[in-house]
């Protein structure tokens, strides 16, 4: 029979801390992309579009929510299917919703602190237009596919095995002997 440890403050605090570190440097790379890309096709037509600042800042927002949608369990009943990619798919949708709604619940407090009507809140954020908004959500959506990806092969596998098949050389093959 084997003994369960129990975390630690310490432990569970680095541990999140090491998550959100590989959820921010990814989003971040990846957001970094999305706008490099967004400044190239703009810079075509004139217009110089260079916001790497807001990238970097809304990878960690973004990071800290999927922390709080995992710290509440967001998602954990996808796990239960039998294919993983399922899994993977169920989370990114359910995590692209969250973050969604967390963005109207922003951007909701930081009108209100600034003391604006619920109606101006409102056309703020319908200000940025369907196109925009479908295209931010489907960014999200399509970004989160690889990070569940990972999120659940480490899930399935362990960090240990996960980690030896990314950077062990012929991982394969030293676990076999």
């Amino acid at each position: 029979m084997a003994i369960e440890h129990k975390a630690t403050l310490k432990e569970k605090t680095v541990e999140e801390l090491r998550n959100f570190w590989v959820i921010f440097v990814y989003l971040a790379f990846l957001f970094s992309a999305f706008i490099t890309y967004r400044r190239l096709i703009l810079h075509e037509v004139g217009v110089s579009y260079l916001h790497y600042g807001f990238a970097v800042i809304e990878a960690a927002i973004i990071g800290k929510v999927i922390l709080i949608g995992q710290a509440v369990g967001l998602g954990k009943r996808t796990e239960a299917h039998d294919a993983l990619i399922v899994t993977v798919l169920l989370k990114s949708i359910v995590y692209a919703i969250f973050v969604g709604l967390f963005t109207v619940l922003e951007h909701l407090v930081e009108g209100l602190i600034h003391k604006e009507s619920l109606e101006t809140i409102a056309h703020g954020l319908a200000s940025v237009g369907r196109d925009e908004f479908l295209a931010r959500a489907l960014m999200v959506f399509v970004t989160f596919v690889p990070l569940f990806s990972v999120y659940e092969a480490c899930r399935v596998l362990g960090h240990t095995d996960l980690y030896a098949l990314f950077f062990e050389k012929n991982p394969v093959q030293s676990t076999a002997k």
